[in-house]
């Protein structure tokens, strides 16, 4: 790669990990859609997935209590996996762009009515948990979003903003870690683009930290309110880069 489009990627990890810091979500997604600007997504992709994982573990770090969190919703997260596997070989024999746009304005959606609308307490439920995680897996696997439905399912619970962001955090690098196997075994991750993805760990855990001050600042409610908003945003990213 060119020497300006190294410092555009460095760019892009230290704004989208700084975003990820804030709110607890969104990295992938930011960097994809900025990325996708100025990159070949079959580049982008395998490049976003390391500094992914690092930003994942440092946000489940910073937010704490992690083997409690974990112990909560591990009927959730173990349903995620069947659902990503199935997810991912649907997409080997689908076009991703209509499920993606779909999706895009299903988030839109979402978070337009949660922004003006009412908030639905459903309350820790096995069912809902595991229709959730298999759910957030399929849709990951085929479109490569990790936070619909899983997102709207734990903000509807009365958990904390550190809890939400541990349990997401915790649902995004399960699902990693499947993605970074898959593309190892594709031969999509090369010499190049693995070293480049491993200096972007630098800048990540720059704006992690960042977004992790910004955060503890946050009330409860202006927290939810900022998640929402970036959930918009992500939306019209995917519905961008689906019909445009």
């Amino acid at each position: 790669m060119e020497p300006l489009i190294i410092a555009f990627v460095l760019a892009t990890f230290l704004f989208s990990a700084f975003l990820k810091g804030t709110a607890g979500l969104g990295f992938a997604t930011t960097c994809l859609g900025v990325m996708a600007g100025y990159l070949d997504l079959r580049v982008a992709i395998p490049l976003v997935i390391i500094p992914s994982l690092m930003s994942n573990a440092l946000v489940m770090i910073e937010a704490g209590d992690f083997f409690r969190v974990l112990k909560m919703f591990r009927v959730m997260l173990a349903a995620t996996i069947p659902g990503l596997l199935l997810g991912l070989w649907i997409l080997s024999d689908a076009h991703s762009d209509i499920p993606r746009g779909v999706l895009g304005i299903a988030m839109v959606m979402y978070g337009l009515w949660g922004l003006w609308g009412k908030t639905v307490s459903i309350g820790h439920n096995p069912l809902i948990a595991t229709g959730t995680g298999f759910v957030t897996g399929v849709v990951n696997g085929l479109t490569g979003s990790q936070i619909m439905p899983v997102l709207p399912y734990l903000m509807s619970l009365p958990i904390t903003k550190d809890e939400l962001v541990q349990a997401i955090n915790t649902s995004f690098t399960f699902s990693s870690i499947i993605m970074l196997a898959g593309m190892g075994k594709f031969g999509l991750l090369s010499v190049d683009v693995v070293i480049l993805s491993v200096a972007g760990i630098i800048p990540v855990g720059v704006g992690i930290w960042l977004g992790g001050k910004v955060r503890r600042r946050l009330p409860e409610a202006v927290f939810r309110r900022v998640v929402l908003v970036l959930l918009c945003l992500l939306g019209l990213s995917l519905t961008g880069r689906a019909f445009f």
